[in-house]
């Protein structure tokens, strides 16, 4: 199970992730986040991190020509989408792509057989924030069939970091609200048990 801390803005809390041995990065580029972080920022923290953590950028309905240019600019090994990106768009950004989808009681899971040239992220919906609210959905929901190939967000944290790996075992999970001081600042003391924990569970 893979672990992405998201919302990074500081360069000692990617370093940190890093160290801890986080697998991937996020930076947020939507405007209206409390997360966003400007390229050019992202940009030298990305350089300064080891090669292998990889570094995913989050876009929520931005123009197609300006996600690739942040992309190239960062250096960025993938994209994530939080808006409504069509399969049309996703087929023109130059780099891998994970679609986010909002989930609630209603959602029909067989839509994202269709987005079979990315990955899938599985958040909880929510039309204003998209993302990062700290909440969950239920991932019992979440079919048995897709599960180890699907990353969960919304309410991930060292208090249910071994139910989501003993009962979904998803491909990843994407963290950003449960470790941190305020958004965009994450907490050490709360990274450090998070990985301590997540160390002894998949140790098991």
């Amino acid at each position: 199970m893979k672990i992405k801390i998201c919302g990074i803005t500081k360069l000692k809390d990617a370093q940190l992730c890093a160290n801890l041995g986080a697998d991937a990065i996020g930076f947020i580029f939507y405007p209206k986040s409390k997360r966003y972080i400007a390229p050019e920022n992202a940009k030298s923290i990305s350089l300064s991190l080891p090669p292998f953590v990889h570094k995913i950028g989050v876009f929520v309905n931005e123009e197609i020509e300006e996600v690739n240019r942040i992309a190239g600019l960062v250096k960025l090994t993938a994209v994530q989408l939080h808006g409504n990106e069509s399969l049309e768009y996703i087929s023109q950004i130059n780099y891998p792509v994970i679609k986010s989808f909002g989930i609630d009681g209603d959602f029909d899971f067989s839509v994202l057989a269709e987005f079979n040239n990315c990955g899938i992220i599985l958040d909880v919906k929510d039309t204003i924030n998209f993302g990062g609210t700290g909440k969950q959905f239920d991932w019992n929901l979440i079919p048995k069939n897709i599960r180890n190939k699907i990353i969960i967000a919304g309410g991930v944290g060292i208090n249910n970091i071994e139910e989501i790996h003993t009962n979904i075992n998803p491909y990843g999970i994407d963290i950003s609200s449960s470790v941190e001081v305020e958004p965009g600042i994450k907490d050490k003391d709360k990274l450090e048990k998070l990985f301590e924990k997540y160390n002894k569970v998949v140790a098991k």
